[in-house]
């Protein structure tokens, strides 16, 4: 099995701001995107997602390390100061990098 390495770029943020983030996400260069519903409690309190306008959304990116980087500059300048985000990047082994 040959692996090939990419980035996975993870959101966390309000499910208030999925449409507008999705498009900013793919206005950078993203191939696709996978979202869920997230819950959980970081220093704006807790988010339970029982309420769709309060909850949370994950959303992940795999791509590669100049994407991951362009997207994540951008949403750091965009949305940090006015929205519940954070983002964190780790390594992934994909095996149809043709897709990333």
């Amino acid at each position: 099995m040959q692996g090939h390495t990419r980035k996975l770029l993870t959101v966390i943020t309000e499910a208030a701001v999925e449409g507008p983030l999705i498009r900013d996400i793919e206005r950078q260069g993203a191939h696709g995107y996978t979202i869920t519903d997230a819950r959980g409690k970081g220093t704006r309190g807790v988010r339970n997602a029982g309420w769709e306008a309060s909850g949370n959304i994950r959303i992940e990116v795999v791509c590669d390390a100049d994407t991951a980087t362009k997207i994540s500059l951008f949403l750091q300048e965009k949305y940090y100061d006015n929205y519940a985000m954070i983002l964190f990047v780790s390594d992934v082994e994909v095996l149809r990098p043709e897709k990333f």
